[in-house]
């Protein structure tokens, strides 16, 4: 469904993405994940074709650098930030959406269906929870039925009930045989949606690797940040990667996401390399769901 090869995107002297190449079979499901600014947004803009890059990207078998319109007809894109018009009701926004593409208004009640969010036209989005309006954004989506979706941190501003209802309605997406890429920075998601993740930090792809070969533990994972000076976190953070832990950075500290009786082994792997960690702060459990591993 997707070939991606050598794909290289500079924005003045930064690199942001450096020849990151992977291929995506059709009704499979690949995470991006890494730090902030480690580039996963950038590639999927350049994967859609939105933004010039070096290297070749097909979706489909088709080229996205020739025929970009035709491959983004391929592809439903979900991304982070939303943008509804707050007084507009579900039903009025999805009939606009619908005519947008020409599609028959019908496409527009089903799409809606394939979210679970039947019943629900008449409110408005600003009524909607984050969960719904995520689902929303999500049924805009699917109008034109496509083989592909990508999504760019479909649950980072939702609360725990909001990122179950996403999780929940991409599960059964993928079981109807939909294909998935989508960046995350939350194990469970991950565990939960993902057959393969790409693992990638300062535009570059640093390991192509599976969900239990990051969290190989059925018990809870915790997230836990590590602070350190900042001339340390690069070298902190590749230390932690080579001894097999899922690292990211986020401009407060470094997160490892780590089994819960294994919290002080990243401490122990830095001191090994006699770097210091200054403070640590556990932040919360994230339960890695049974049926998914």
């Amino acid at each position: 469904m997707i070939l991606a090869s050598g794909i290289t995107k500079r924005f003045g002297r930064t690199e942001a993405v450096s020849e990151v190449s992977f291929q995506l079979g059709a009704g499979g499901s690949l995470a991006l994940w890494g730090s902030n600014g480690a580039g996963k947004t950038t590639l999927i803009r350049c994967l859609l074709g939105v933004i010039r890059c070096r290297g070749r990207a097909s979706i489909g078998g088709v080229d996205v650098r020739r025929h970009g319109r035709h491959a983004r007809a391929l592809v439903g894109y979900v991304p982070q930030e939303l943008a509804f018009h707050d007084d507009a009701r579900l039903g009025a926004a999805m009939m606009f959406f619908a005519r947008l593409r020409g599609l028959p208004a019908g496409r527009a009640a089903e799409s809606l269906d394939a979210v679970g969010l039947s019943g629900h036209e008449r409110k408005r989005v600003r009524d909607l929870s984050g969960g719904m309006k995520q689902r929303l954004a999500l049924a805009v989506a699917l109008l034109s039925d496509p083989p592909l979706i990508i999504l760019d941190e479909p649950t980072s501003n939702l609360d725990a009930a909001g990122r179950g209802e996403v999780v929940e309605t991409l599960l059964r997406l993928r079981s109807a045989g939909k294909t998935l890429l989508f960046a995350s920075h939350r194990p469970d998601e991950v565990v939960s949606l993902a057959d393969r993740v790409l693992v990638m930090e300062r535009g570059r792809l640093f390991r192509d690797t599976t969900p239990g070969e990051l969290w190989p533990t059925t018990k809870p994972v915790q997230l836990v940040r590590l602070y350190l000076t900042m001339a340390s976190e690069a070298d902190a953070a590749e230390a932690l990667r080579e001894a097999g832990h899922a690292v990211h950075l986020n401009g407060h500290g470094l997160c490892v996401a780590v089994a819960r009786d294994r919290k002080a082994e990243p401490i122990a792997t830095l001191a090994r390399r006699r770097i210091e960690v200054r403070d640590i702060e556990v932040l919360e459990d994230v339960q890695i769901p049974e049926a998914a591993r």
